[in-house]
């Protein structure tokens, strides 16, 4: 697993942008608008360094989640039960391949993703 991105909510998309890119240093990689109501804008830093940004109206703002990258969800989910991690979302398809959650004892939610 290696960690891909940080997702936060944002309660103001182009004021949130404005500060990752002109203050922070990152560029825009993607907009996204994957149904009514909910904009993400996923930003570039250096080398690998991603930051989601959403805004919908369901969560608070603030951070959200750390999200990584698997090879194999399935297999790592079984072996995340085994351990005894709390799963709080099974797999499911998504646009780019599977997603699951996570939580770590903190209530750090972990999105992990296998990409198709």
């Amino acid at each position: 697993m290696k960690i891909a991105y940080t997702t936060i909510i944002v309660r103001d998309m182009d004021e949130s942008v404005s500060f990752y890119t002109g203050i922070m240093g990152f560029e825009v990689h993607s907009r996204h608008n994957p149904q009514p109501g909910v904009m993400i804008t996923l930003l570039k830093g250096p080398g690998e360094t991603m930051v989601e940004l959403i805004k919908e109206t369901v969560h608070d703002a603030g951070f959200y989640s750390i999200g990584m990258d698997v090879e194999d969800l399935n297999s790592t989910i079984e072996r995340l039960k085994a351990g005894g991690a709390k799963i709080t979302m099974e797999p499911v398809s998504i646009s780019v391949g599977s997603l699951a959650f996570i939580e770590d004892p903190n209530g750090v939610r972990i999105a992990l993703i296998q990409h198709s």
